[in-house]
């Protein structure tokens, strides 16, 4: 009696199944994983050696930004920009896609996080010496990028956390809401409202 059979009756039907998840795993790894821990190694510079309480006593309830944060803000961020070389231009495409209303996805983000990868560890180390120069600590900074974003009219998207979840085998939160903006910092941005407009893409790289 012929019994129908669950395979093929072969090895070769195997072999391909074999090939395939090897290939998979391969372009999982260069492609996914390989793009996000370059990423995250390059943003992982040493800490600032100055104490963190110069500008910031209480970091959970910080002080209203001054027109010297928005100076500050201004001289990190061209020291960043510089730093960042060609690379800076790639995820400014991405942040004009923002900017028009564009939701970035998962290939996005990897592209991004590809093309940055070997340079945002060069951004970051002259981040952190501007910062000493500056006498402005990392908290305080962080705090004047969100609030001159809103300022900006700009989600504060940060793909320094999105590769932190994607790491985690997480989904991450590209929300792209525009939070309400304090008036007064508009005002202090005002004069340098063009520069930090084009140097507002940094902020996706946590930069």
């Amino acid at each position: 009696m012929y019994r129908r059979g669950w395979g093929c009756g072969c090895g070769g039907c195997l072999g391909s199944v074999l090939l395939t998840v090897v290939v998979v795993l391969a372009l999982g790894y260069f492609f996914v994983f390989r793009p996000i821990q370059s990423f995250l190694a390059g943003v992982s510079a040493p800490a600032q050696t100055q104490t963190d309480t110069s500008q910031n006593a209480q970091p959970t309830a910080q002080k209203a930004v001054t027109l010297a944060d928005v100076q500050r803000f201004v001289r990190v961020r061209r020291a960043v920009k510089t730093a960042m070389g060609s690379s800076f231009t790639g995820v400014t495409r991405v942040f004009d896609g923002i900017q028009k209303g564009d939701t970035p996805n998962l290939a996005t983000v990897l592209g991004v996080l590809r093309d940055a990868a070997g340079s945002v560890g060069t951004a970051r180390s002259a981040q952190q010496k501007a910062l000493l120069a500056q006498g402005m600590n990392q908290t305080r900074y962080t705090y004047v990028r969100n609030e001159v974003n809103k300022a900006l009219g700009v989600p504060d998207i940060d793909f320094q956390k999105a590769a932190q979840s994607l790491q985690a085998g997480k989904l991450p939160d590209l929300n792209t809401t525009v939070l309400p903006a304090n008036e007064t910092t508009k005002k202090l941005i005002a004069p340098f409202q063009k520069e930090l407009t084009e140097t507002a893409p940094l902020g996706l790289l946590g930069l």
